[in-house]
This record gives C-alpha cells, structure tokens and sequence, in this order.
C-alpha cells in the first residue's frame, strides 16, 4: 500500500482523499499546508503536519492539489527547487476511471470517478480531471489542465498548460485550446481558442474584457463622499 501525502489542504484534497480511500490501494498519510493556522488540525480524520516544504524531508509519494493548474505547477517548481524529483509523485486513478489502449497518464495527474480516455490520450503532469470527464481520441493535455466535472473533448484536440474547462464544457473535434486559456461552464467550442483568453457560450466566444470608467470630477469635494459613482 503506498502511503500519500497530499500538499495543499483544499477541496481538491478532500475530493482526493475520498477517492483514494474508495480505490482502497493507497493510504493519504498527511496534508501539509502553508497556512499556520491549519498546523496540528485534521481534515477528515487526517492530520496537516505543517507546510509543504516538508515534502523534501519526507518519504511518502506526493499529490499536489491547489484548485488552479497554475498553483499545482509553481508548488512543483517550489518543491523541485528543494529537491522533490519526478519520481516522488504519484498518480491517482479510480477505480471507476476507464484508461483506454495507448493513453498516458503523466506525473502527479489525479482523474476522480467515472473519467473515460477513449484511447491514444496524452496527459501531462499535475492535470487533474474532476468526474465523467470525457477525453476521446489522440488528445494532448498539457501540464496543470484542470477539466471540471463532466467537461468532454472530442478527438485530435490540443490544450495548453494550466487551461480550465467548466462544467459541462464541450470542445469540437481538431482544435487547439492555447495555454492558460479558461473555457466557461456548458462552453461549446467550434474554434481555436488562443491562450490567456476566457470563452463562454454556445458557440463559444471571447468574453470582452470589462472597462473601467474614470470616477466622475466633483466640484464639491464633499460630494465625493455621498454620491455614489456611476
């Protein structure tokens, strides 16, 4: 039986935790946690043994389960930085999860209940992919994707590191997802998506970015502080 710690005490963690312990093979010995106030406190029965620099003097397996694909990936160049190899992370899978012939799951990667990839699916490290996520063929997930529940790609489809697709999103079928991009709940994707952009809808399309108006010049100082900005 393996023995995990899981770095960082969030929802993810929990989720995590509940899923290892329904596939019965792995134990989660410990949480560690850069917030002080968690030290010497259990979440679920297990206990927040401090912060995650104590990765590097332990010898358990490790998750990293930050919410975003972009704190899973710096927490791994912090511990790297401290000496945490490749080969200290673990990947989980439920048993539930369907892996089909060729795929490749990559270090770190936790894939909660009722995930499928179909066949000849490529993950990174660090993508976490919440249930029934469905990949399907020759997909490429690069480092630090998070899918939301029930998010499904179709085949041949590229996306970048640290991209977040929503509940229920959907991406067609050749298409490139760029890095850092966020795709919104129920999203259905027909087109590229170039990185660091945020769609929503269905069709999917850019989300134009709000713009700020200047506050507005009060003769009367004094008003500034009872009128209300428009």
């Amino acid at each position: 039986m393996t023995q995990i710690l899981l770095v960082a005490a969030s929802g993810l963690a929990r989720e995590t935790m509940a899923s290892i312990r329904a596939a019965g093979h792995d134990r989660v010995t410990g949480l560690l946690d850069d917030n002080p106030a968690l030290h010497g406190t259990t979440i679920g029965g297990v206990p927040v043994l401090g912060g995650a620099e104590l990765a590097a003097d332990r010898t358990e397996m490790l998750l990293l389960c930050p919410g975003s694909g972009a704190g899973r990936l710096a927490l791994a160049s912090r511990l790297a930085a401290l000496g945490v190899g490749e080969d200290r992370y673990a990947v989980h899978v439920h048993p539930s999860v369907v892996v089909g012939a060729g795929s490749r799951v990559g270090a770190g990667s936790i894939l909660l209940a009722g995930c499928v990839l179909t066949c000849d699916v490529r993950l990174g490290r660090h993508v976490v992919l919440m249930p029934r996520t469905v990949l399907t063929h020759d997909d490429v997930l690069a480092d630090g994707v998070t899918c939301a529940a029930g998010a499904t790609v179709a085949g041949r489809v590229r996306i970048g590191a640290r991209t977040y697709l929503g509940m229920q999103a959907s991406v067609r079928q050749d298409l490139t997802v760029g890095e850092d991009a966020v795709i919104g709940m129920g999203a259905v994707v027909l087109r590229d998506v170039p990185a660091a952009q945020t769609w929503a809808g269905n069709p999917a399309a850019p989300l134009a970015k709000a713009v700020r108006r200047p506050a507005p010049i009060h003769e009367n100082p004094a008003a500034s502080q009872t009128e209300g900005v428009a």
